[in-house]
């Protein structure tokens, strides 16, 4: 058993938001118990005991959308003349990048911001990955990374048509593999959705296959949905329907799956996706380095669609997607007091229910008999410190590199901000190695 205390806890929990001088038991996976320090040390005198001497004690931060397969991209210079469409985003860099993965880079694409998850306090993902050259076991190399390292995981593969009928294929049949392979295993740590690229992508006989594969394996979808304009003018062009038109009319939207940015929609689109029940994922650190515009996620939650929040692989640290999620609405609207309760919401609230769609067990509340994914921050703040100024001392004061120990499913992972029992010299040395090779190679 493992005890934390002499803490300011966050739980996260109505009921129980906030406890000056607070302790959490974990026991096993699971966390056993919220409490006073004095009253659970005397009550667990025999636990392992970790002070927080004072930080804050939060549970860990869960990322709904991710892209690991994006890592070795970072330092990559391609040269040749600047982007200025999303579209030429994808075709100059991403879809040149992950056509040159193998499954050993696929392998260390994860484990690089893997660990800069840990050490930001992030403790469950949901990736959505790409590498059409390697398609064959390349969700099972992710999971095996994220089991060495210890990340709760959801994972999917990217099925595109952009590449031909076959990769396109292989694509279907590794996510089957995979959300087959996680059924038997029956382990909330690893879990899968069915990966579609976007519906720009996608036609109506690949699409076909994977609405079979989907009945097949009994998960949803997670796709990207009117990301770019030109995802809304080719639904247009080639099926009279927009984006979220033509996902809904084919079912893809469900409350099994996440649709992943949703900027280019219509009122009546909105409306699809609150009766649909399908989470929406916002990435604004993403979209404003791709320029493509601002989500209309405001509206969206004023009417009740749920809106989680995640990072889109432009980072592995979830408390900058939290503080851009903020200025960019405040900026786009031209209105200094919009955009405060609701990044909280995405965060704190609405990532847990999407996360939890996917499990068994509970996550993101330190409360007994929910996962014990938790997290010791190195912060203190200049001024009180308690459930009604939390969200704001996050906002202003903390970064993912205040994190001092990630717990993840009861077990330590990170402790005074070392790594345990992971070599992470080797592993970062060998990524770095790979990133070079694949970068000649593009």
């Amino acid at each position: 058993m493992i005890l934390i205390g002499n803490g300011k806890i966050v739980t996260r929990d109505p009921a129980n938001p906030f406890i000056e001088n607070g302790a959490v038991a974990i026991e096993d996976k699971l966390i056993k118990e919220v409490g006073t320090t004095d009253a659970l040390k005397a009550k667990y005198s025999q636990a392992q005991y970790i002070d927080a001497k004072g930080r804050l004690v939060m549970p860990g931060f869960i990322n709904t959308h991710m892209h690991y397969y994006s890592t070795f991209a970072r330092g990559m210079s391609l040269g040749g003349k600047p982007a200025t469409t999303f579209g030429e985003v994808l075709k100059g860099l991403w879809w040149r990048l992950d056509k040159q993965l193998t499954l050993e880079d696929v392998y260390y694409s994860a484990i690089g911001p893997m660990i800069d998850e840990i050490r930001s306090g992030v403790t469950s993902v949901i990736d959505h990955h790409a590498s059409p050259f390697a398609v064959t076991g390349s969700l099972f190399k992710i999971a095996e990374a994220a089991k060495l390292l210890g990340i709760r995981s959801n994972l999917c593969y990217e099925i595109s048509d952009r590449d031909g009928e076959k990769i396109a294929d292989e694509g279907i049949k590794e996510n089957v593999d995979f959300a087959k392979y996680c059924k038997s295993q029956n382990d909330d740590m690893i879990k899968a959705l069915i990966g579609l690229h976007a519906q720009v992508t996608i036609g109506a006989k690949t699409l076909d296959k994977c609405i079979a594969a989907a009945n097949d394996t009994g998960v949803g979808f997670h796709v990207h949905a009117a990301e770019g304009i030109e995802d809304v003018v080719d639904a247009i062009a080639k099926y009279d329907m927009r984006v979220i038109e033509r996902l809904h009319h084919f079912k893809v939207l469900s409350p099994k799956s996440i649709a992943v940015h949703c900027i280019h929609v219509t009122e009546g689109e909105i409306e699809l996706l609150k009766d649909s029940k399908v989470a929406v994922v916002h990435n604004p650190e993403s979209n404003m380095g791709n320029a493509v515009g601002v989500s209309p996620v405001l509206d969206m939650l004023k009417k009740g669609v749920l809106v989680g929040l995640g990072t889109d692989g432009y980072t592995a640290d979830m408390t900058e997607s939290f503080k851009v999620a903020g200025i960019l609405h405040k900026h786009a609207n031209r209105l200094p007091s919009v955009a405060w309760g609701e990044p909280p919401q995405m965060l704190f609230e609405n990532n847990k229910t999407i996360m939890e769609r996917f499990i068994n067990g509970k996550v993101g509340t330190l409360k007994a008999d929910h996962y014990a994914d938790v997290i010791v921050v190195d912060y203190k703040g200049p001024t009180p410190v308690n459930a009604d100024t939390i969200n704001s001392h996050i906002l202003f004061g903390v970064t993912g590199r205040h994190v001092d120990t990630t717990i993840i499913n009861g077990k330590i992972i990170m402790q005074d901000r070392v790594l345990l029992n992971i070599d992470e010299d080797t592993l970062m040395a060998k990524s770095r190695e790979l990133a070079q090779k694949l970068w000649k190679r593009i």
